[in-house]
């Protein structure tokens, strides 16, 4: 990393150098560019740079060679080139701390959170809930905190969906109602995330972000890479996931107020992600987020191709800015290029419209924050070159870095303690238990009281049988006369009394 006198990183030279100011950090930043600009070449600099200040990184490594970084970088006619044309003394290639995480657990520590950590809204957008889906899985969320009941995987959840079902008159007057509807939408949709691999991601030991906070024994900030080539195959897992992390960041970090430098950066590749289809209540809570993180000394620097990626409410508050170039063939990217070209300070010295479409790979028109935080006029220049690899780590190289890794022990075995899940199932077993013994008694008692009756019944019988016997003899005796007689009258063709 190459400072100034003052401390400042030295970002890239144009006609003249431009720096980073690491105090103005903490107000992010934005890199920005079409596909094969050379956006992961500034994002590695700026990461480089902040390990050197000692200051972590969390990097989103989405195509792969963001791993690189473990690896000492090699002379190419490009970095050379770089090299020579900007003047760069005693540049050595290094190699950088790492330790990867990785959420299917197979270039990297495996990375999990709980359904009860997780929360309910952003739980609600990971699985598609409607507003009124949502309102309901709130509900299930707030019974189970009630009861204390800890919700760590999609079994646990499961099992409290359905017992919110069971019980849900119960549940009515004070939680609001629930419909048997409702919970079977939110139970097809935990079945549909399983079946697209969403269950790896829940369950223990949980992700302890302080574990992010670590030095080398020389000092340098360690390099949190998720690995995500499989991840982002599924995009609003991905997203979800991301946002997850930032509000662990929000939850975790004191209040630091203005520091000389971040406690740590953060950086979102493709972060177009983190907004796509986000209700309006989600959006408020991540520009919330963004504003009030900064004061926690936590620096987010967001990679996406346009700057209408993101939303206004949150590109206001991006103060630093490195845009490569963009490509305008539809009218809708020629919207995107003036909207671009707007964000900007303007320099007198060139069209920033048609210098955007000009850029060169590796080289971004630059805007950064002053020691006052105002944001500077903006210059064409070329980003300096990476120390590190500039392509992927080996899969061994990945696995030495892994296996060498503190963290390793930690995170390898999954456990699955006592929760929401073992809880309701036991709870139901002995309601079962209880249910069946009160069951076989009751009828045990139906059996004693029936036995009684009939022997009861019996005894009456033989009385009622001996008067009946009796009386049935002097009727039929009676009745018998009175046939005779009335026979014998009807013998003689009329019968007279």
């Amino acid at each position: 990393m190459y400072k100034s006198e003052e401390g400042l990183i030295w970002l890239a030279t144009g006609k003249e150098k431009v720096y980073l100011q690491p105090a103005m950090c903490n107000r992010h930043g934005l890199i920005a560019g079409a596909t094969g600009t050379g956006k992961t070449v500034t994002l590695k600099v700026i990461a480089e740079a902040f390990s050197e200040m000692g200051v972590p990184t969390f990097i989103a490594d989405i195509k792969g060679d963001v791993s690189g970084m473990c690896v000492e970088g090699c002379e190419t006619k490009h970095i050379r080139r770089s090299i020579d044309s900007m003047g760069l003394e005693n540049f050595t290639y290094t190699k950088y701390p790492v330790r990867f995480f990785d959420v299917y657990a197979r270039h990297g520590h495996p990375v999990r959170t709980t359904i009860t950590d997780m929360g309910p809204v952003l739980l609600a957008r990971l699985l598609g809930l409607n507003e009124t889906q949502t309102g309901v899985l709130r509900i299930i969320f707030r019974i189970a905190d009630d009861k204390q009941l800890l919700l760590i995987d999609l079994k646990d959840l499961r099992s409290m969906i359905q017992h919110v079902g069971d019980n849900a008159t119960e549940y009515k007057l004070t939680y609001g109602n629930v419909s048997a509807q409702t919970l079977g939408a939110i139970q097809r949709a935990l079945l549909t995330l399983e079946d697209e691999g969403g269950g790896v991601f829940f369950g223990e030991p949980m992700l302890d972000i302080s574990d992010w906070f670590d030095w080398d024994e020389n000092g340098m900030g360690i390099m949190n890479i998720l690995e995500c080539q499989q991840l982002f195959q599924r995009p609003l897992l991905y997203g979800t996931f991301l946002l997850w992390m930032l509000s662990e960041l929000y939850e975790l970090l004191p209040e630091a107020g203005d520091l000389d430098k971040p406690k740590i950066a953060f950086f979102f590749d493709e972060a177009h992600l983190l907004f796509k289809d986000a209700p309006k209540a989600l959006l408020e809570k991540i520009e919330q987020v963004v504003r009030l993180i900064r004061s926690k000394g936590v620096s987010v620097w967001f990679i996406t191709q346009n700057p209408s990626d993101i939303p206004e409410s949150v590109l206001s508050q991006l103060g630093n800015r490195v845009q490569h170039a963009l490509r305008a063939y539809t009218p809708n990217e020629q919207k995107d290029l003036r909207y671009a070209a707007r964000s900007f300070r303007t320099n007198p010295d060139f069209d920033t419209e048609r210098v955007l479409q000009e850029l060169a790979t590796g080289e971004a028109l630059v805007s950064v924050l002053d020691a006052k935080g105002v944001p500077s006029v903006v210059q064409r220049a070329n980003v300096l070159p990476p120390r590190s690899s500039m392509n992927a780590a080996t899969e061994r190289d990945i696995q030495t870095v892994i296996f060498g890794s503190p963290l390793k022990q930690k995170y390898e075995e999954s456990v699955d303690r006592e929760s929401a899940y073992e809880v309701i199932t036991e709870q139901r077993k002995a309601e079962e238990e209880a249910k069946a013994e009160e069951e076989a008694k009751a009828k045990a008692e139906k059996e004693a009281a029936a036995k009684e009756k009939e022997k009861a019944k019996s005894k009456t019988a033989k009385k009622t049988t001996s008067a009946l016997s009796k009386a049935a003899s002097s009727a039929a005796t009676s009745i018998g006369r009175e046939i005779g007689k009335n026979i014998i009258r009807g013998l003689f063709g009329n019968w007279k009394r």
